[in-house]
């Protein structure tokens, strides 16, 4: 018997965001190792997943694990991402620091004004 090697490639492709993704599905493969990474085995992961295929999951693992600086790299630069969207998106928010206290008071004084009728 001859071992005729069968190279594969990786099921993971980059989206036009920059994003990288489990082979044809929209499953990032951020979740798939923060889910490895939080203990969780290969066939959780693919039934978590319901769009994946666990020689696929199986895959990403494996080049996970081969990559992991290169992999570790790309999660921190997607985390900074997410970071500075969270903060452009929070900056386009009105204040709405004093809008409790202002309702508040509101009632407060609604609730005043409704006693000092009733009184009379």
């Amino acid at each position: 018997m001859s071992w005729n090697e069968d190279t594969e490639t990786v099921p993971i492709r980059e989206d036009e965001a920059g994003a990288l993704r489990v082979g044809e599905t929209r499953v990032l493969v951020d979740l798939v190792v923060n889910a490895f990474d939080d203990g969780a085995m290969p066939e959780e992961i693919a039934q978590r997943y319901s769009t994946l295929h666990l020689p696929d999951v199986y895959a990403v693992i494996a080049y996970v694990l081969k990559h992991r600086p290169a992999i570790d790299e790309y999660l921190a630069r997607r985390a900074k991402e997410a970071g500075e969207v969270r903060a452009r998106i929070e900056a386009l928010q009105p204040d709405m620091s004093g809008i409790r206290a202002r309702l508040l008071a509101r009632r407060a004084e609604m609730e005043r004004d409704h006693a000092s009728t009733n009184s009379r």
